[in-house]
């Protein structure tokens, strides 16, 4: 994690906006008194949010737990895909 201010943001924005894209880094922009910002490149966000989707629901929560200790014992298996 990246940590910087309003003004160096502004005075380096590319090299800080590459960073976070290449490094999959998050970078704070501290506002002083105001609110922080965070940056992340889309990739990272849409992770966050698919992951925020697969545990919104009691049922979902459930059924990873259930599959990751499934994966934990060994008991899993593979399966083929089938094309149509």
């Amino acid at each position: 994690m990246m940590i910087t201010s309003v003004s160096d943001f502004r005075k380096d924005i590319k090299s800080y906006l590459d960073r976070v894209a290449k490094n999959f880094d998050t970078l704070i922009v501290n506002r002083g008194k105001e609110s922080g910002i965070v940056v992340m490149s889309l990739e990272e966000y849409n992770s966050l949010m698919a992951t925020n989707h697969e545990l919104s629901s009691r049922k979902n929560e459930s059924r990873l737990d259930t599959a990751i200790a499934k994966l934990k014992k060994k008991e899993s298996y593979a399966k083929d895909l089938i094309e149509e």
